[in-house]
């Protein structure tokens, strides 16, 4: 199973990404979330990856931030939503807005959504209410945890000459692709590879 790529950019389209890592090109498809936070064309990506495997097809999606492909993972999981159907999801709400909905169970919200009619929506809103919930609570978690070790990060990349906003990005970056619970160094590290991406 292939968890994770990091390669440079290749193609850029909306329905999907190719990635080339050590000669190599990778088609993965992502949301419309991901697609909306990539680099251009040229650059270096890291992306968490799903590995759909069919009896016809093995198929890559990639997300930027670990909630992401979480979320989508509980998405197929739930009865009557394949992969298409758990991207075009993730492409019609934010992350948090999406989570916020399967919580409340706001079937009008994720009826706005193309592709997912009345009962897909009631589905969703019952069969992932609870798993939204812990979700929501995780991210919360890490984003209170986040403050001081995000400003620590960010002084050391700016110490170092890059601009603050270019800082602030790539610790943004890093927080989403550091290991939970990773040392203020693992988050230098990681942030330092944003910035140089």
């Amino acid at each position: 199973m292939i968890a994770r790529l990091e390669g440079a950019l290749v193609e850029k389209k909306p329905e999907g990404v190719v990635l080339d890592v050590h000669g190599v090109g990778y088609e993965v498809r992502v949301p419309l979330s991901t697609f909306f936070e990539l680099p251009d064309e040229g650059k270096t990506v890291r992306l968490q990856i799903h590995t759909h495997v069919r009896e016809d097809a093995l198929q890559l999606y990639g997300f930027g931030s670990e909630l992401e492909r979480v979320l989508f993972r509980l998405l197929i999981a739930a009865s009557g939503v394949g992969p298409k159907l758990a991207l075009g999801i993730l492409s019609g709400l934010p992350v948090g807005r999406l989570l916020t909905a399967l919580r409340a169970g706001d079937v009008v919200a994720l009826t706005r959504i193309p592709g997912v009619g009345k009962k897909t929506a009631e589905r969703l809103a019952i069969d992932l209410r609870e798993k939204a919930l812990a979700l929501e609570a995780v991210s919360r978690s890490e984003r209170a945890a986040a403050p001081e070790a995000s400003a620590a990060a960010e002084s050391a990349l700016v110490n170092l000459g890059y601009p603050r906003p270019h800082a602030e990005r790539a610790v943004r970056r890093a927080l989403e692709l550091a290991p939970e619970g990773s040392s203020l160094e693992t988050l230098i590290k990681e942030a330092l590879r944003a910035a140089a991406g």
